[in-house]
């Protein structure tokens, strides 16, 4: 397993964290890749293909700013924007939104997301748990419980694979496979990786001599061995070779290969730094699409920088165009190529930010309300979900939790949350969510 520190990046806790890139190295004692594969094949490879496109935000996006804006509260809580009606009647948006404002009879807004913490971390956003009071290895992130539970939906491509642009620094990396272990964490692909996923000079004809060193070492324990294990280690080793062997995911990757107005349509993003993280690339939103199809079955997307104490319009009137196109691309491109029924999207951010606005023009943390943005899995869209008080700091009606959230996407997965159990190391049976139903708007 090669692994590249990355240079680092400061939000505002002025905590310092390391973007690593872990790429799967070919070895004479064995693959690194087949440990991310060896869990994936527990449950077999279904039959169809669901999948969920997660989009962090990190920092916290400013709720009041985007979905839920409140023109009947003072200046200084209502801010300078204005919002526009949208596809379905009697909801409106922010007017930088223009592009979700009309094909909102394709998304779910919801405004009333509750129980988040007042910490930077994507920690809740990818597990749907609080941080505090772990089970002994830490909870696993949603696409590492996907690995574990359905496996791989093509050999050649992992089932939960994690993006992140070129030069991205993601800012906190708290989410992992937790007590599911290494193999279900996900791939990351990232920067200059791509390079290291082909053979490097490595003929496939000194590959297979590889192989059969490998098994000649392997022989006499295969004989030795009852249980079967060594067949097992096989064809872990088998799909590892098929990733390396196979250009399907390196294909998926090349985002270059798609359709040029399918490119232009989802632009190109900004490629300065926004605050202390990297460039909004439009691509990482048509390279998870290109992943889902090609058989991924969870992909992550961190995008932007939305942790906006100071000049909070300013930047977010920057920042909600590249969002609202990168989305919106899509939510059109699933429905043009007929998988808005099997793959779900979220949009999302660990809080909200305060309702009134600070010296400093910007607006702090808010774990009190946050926002949420979804699409496709055979939800119902075109609907607004929840609501806050008139200055928009608490919830009103309908309060949401995160784990409610999570529920839903693991429904539309085919997972029933509350009867599915997956064990820690201390070997207790752990529930995917805490007795929280799908959000019965929505399934």
């Amino acid at each position: 397993m090669l692994i590249i520190p990355g240079p680092q990046a400061r939000f505002c806790d002025g905590i310092s964290r390391r973007n690593f890139l872990r790429i799967g190295g070919l070895g004479l004692g064995g693959l690194a890749l087949p440990e991310l594969f060896q869990a994936e094949a527990q449950a077999g490879i279904r039959t169809s293909h669901k999948a969920v496109i997660m989009i962090y935000l990190p920092g916290g996006p400013p709720h009041q700013d985007m979905f839920d804006l409140k023109l009947g509260a003072p200046l200084e809580i209502r801010g300078e924007f204005k919002p526009i009606r949208t596809k379905v009647p009697g909801l409106e948006i922010c007017e930088h939104l223009p592009r979700m404002a009309a094909m909102m009879d394709k998304l779910i807004v919801i405004r009333s997301i509750v129980g988040a913490r007042d910490e930077h971390s994507d920690f809740q956003c990818m597990t749907g748990h609080l941080s505090r009071n772990q089970p002994p290895g830490g909870w696993p992130s949603f696409g590492s419980v996907i690995s574990k539970l359905q496996g791989t939906a093509s050999l050649a491509v992992p089932a939960f694979v994690g993006l992140e642009p070129k030069m991205q620094h993601r800012p906190y990396n708290a989410a992992h496979a937790g007590f599911l272990g290494v193999p279900h964490n996900s791939f990351r692909p990232g920067g200059d990786a791509k390079a290291d996923m082909v053979l490097n000079g490595v003929t496939l004809e000194r590959l297979a001599d590889r192989r059969a060193l490998l098994t000649s070492f392997d022989r006499f324990r295969r004989d030795v061995d009852a249980s079967g294990l060594m067949e097992g280690v096989d064809a872990f080793n088998e799909q590892a070779l098929d990733v390396l062997t196979s250009s399907r995911l390196l294909e998926a990757l090349d985002f270059q290969r798609e359709d040029k107005r399918v490119i232009e349509r989802y632009g190109k993003g900004d490629p300065k730094p926004h605050g202390d993280a990297a460039p909004m690339l439009m691509e990482q939103f048509l390279v998870a699409r290109r992943l889902v199809e090609a058989g991924a079955r969870v992909v992550t997307v961190a995008f932007g920088f939305w942790d906006y104490h100071g000049n909070n319009h300013k930047h977010a009137k920057a920042d909600l165009p590249l969002l609202d196109q990168g989305v919106t691309a899509l939510v059109q491109d699933l429905h043009d190529r007929g998988l808005e029924k099997d793959v779900s999207v979220i949009v999302w951010g660990e809080f909200g930010r305060t309702p009134t606005i600070n010296k400093d023009a910007g607006r702090d943390h808010w774990p009190k309300v946050s926002c949420a943005l979804l699409t496709g899995g055979g939800m119902k869209t075109g609907q607004v979900i929840g609501s806050t008080d008139r200055l928009g700091g608490e919830p009103e009606d309908r309060p949401v939790d995160f784990q409610e959230v999570f529920a839903t996407l693991y429904h539309n997965m085919g997972i029933d949350a509350n009867k599915t159990t997956i064990t820690d190391l201390s070997g207790r049976p752990r529930y995917l969510v805490d007795g929280y139903p799908p959000l019965r708007e929505l399934v």
